[in-house]
């Protein structure tokens, strides 16, 4: 009976994890759009009851909301490849200037996608620190390389997320001859992490080139 009720358990155990960050998302999605869908959906089923009073129903609200999000999106990124998408983005950018903590936040979060959207320089984009000791290892994304004040040492910033939920983490500072280059892509990473180390590749190099 163990046995037994600890296969089901490990056989539904990647199909729960599946459904609540499929139901996150969802709800999420489906709850920007919600405060205008709702309403709207009301008048509509109060004017014909009798054909369209289904719209009334919570779930269908909900999909209807999120597939008005999700067009949102994609419009957004239609409208983002053109130039009165990009003059719109332009001028939306320079509101976001004008107020004192959304301007930080705004800026910091797109300097961040761009650095992770582009190629790396002489610093590979994933590596692997001592984090958080030295005979451990820790997944991280370097988003930008300073130098120390007096020595001009070279130090990177590295975002080390955590799992599952890769939009949380640490910043760590670490000089660069400590930082365990890999050939991952960020996508490779970010698979690596929100899978708990399941999706991964078949090698990964643990010890400094130092080191060895």
């Amino acid at each position: 009976m163990q046995r037994l009720f600890l296969t089901g358990l490990l056989t539904l155990l990647p199909i729960w994890l599946t459904w609540v960050v499929v139901k996150f998302v969802f709800v999420m999605l489906s709850g920007i759009s919600s405060p205008l869908v709702i309403p709207l959906s009301e008048r509509i089923a109060a004017s014909f009851p009798d054909y369209l009073g289904w719209v009334k129903a919570e779930w269908v609200q909900d999909t209807i909301a999120l597939l008005a999000t999700l067009l949102v999106i994609l419009l957004v990124g239609i409208l983002s490849r053109r130039v009165v998408g990009q003059q719109l983005l332009r001028w939306f950018g320079a509101v976001i200037q004008r107020i004192p903590l959304a301007s930080i936040i705004y800026d910091s979060a797109r300097k961040l996608l761009d650095i992770l959207q582009t190629k790396p320089g002489s610093t590979q984009r994933v590596v692997l620190i001592d984090f958080p000791h030295r005979d451990m290892k820790s997944v991280g994304l370097v988003t930008r390389v300073i130098r120390e004040t007096g020595t001009g040492r070279e130090l990177a910033a590295v975002y080390v997320p955590t799992t599952p939920n890769p939009t949380s983490g640490y910043l760590e500072i670490v000089p660069v001859e400590l930082l365990t280059p890999t050939d991952w892509s960020v996508d490779q990473a970010m698979s690596f992490i929100i899978s708990g180390g399941a999706v991964a590749p078949e090698t990964v190099p643990f010890t400094r080139a130092g080191d060895r």
